[in-house]
């Protein structure tokens, strides 16, 4: 099977995708080294099959690349003063090259989905937060009891 296949597979194989269990959101930020080239044909045409495969299952609610940081700038309040930085951060190894809203039954899915990702985006990495939600307190009542239950 094709490296393709597998992620495909491994996505859509995730178990209770798509049952109403599914209700933990998480933000996944994803670090990499800042290109100086846009993505070849090829890339763009793997990630978007992950993308559109990622959302027919469920995993995937939204996702957006950011444009070099050379066009960005960074706001910062410390100390009362509020400073503005265009624009390209040199000083970082890794900027944030995009973002996407996972849902998942797990941190733990959260994370293979990550994985997933990254076996088509290459070198960087994801930070996985959970998203609050009103419901958080519950939410994570049931992950202690899960993770629990797991090492039992």
């Amino acid at each position: 099977m094709t490296e393709r296949g597998e992620i495909a597979e491994s996505a859509s194989n995730r178990a209770g995708f798509n049952s109403k269990e599914t209700n933990m959101r998480f933000l996944s930020i994803y670090k990499t080294v800042e290109r100086s080239t846009p993505p070849s044909q090829q890339e763009m045409d793997r990630m978007g099959k992950l993308i559109e495969e990622s959302m027919k299952n469920g995993s995937l609610l939204a996702t957006e690349g950011c444009m070099p940081s050379a066009l960005g700038a960074r706001v910062r309040r410390s100390g009362g003063n509020i400073s503005v930085t265009d624009g390209p951060f040199t000083e970082a190894k890794e900027v944030v090259g995009g973002f996407a809203i996972l849902q998942a039954n797990s941190k733990e899915e959260a994370i293979q989905i990550a994985k997933d990702f990254l076996q088509v985006a290459g070198e960087g990495e994801c930070e996985i937060r959970q998203i609050f939600e009103t419901n958080c307190v519950e939410q994570k009542a049931a992950n202690e009891q899960a993770e629990v239950a797991l090492k039992a």
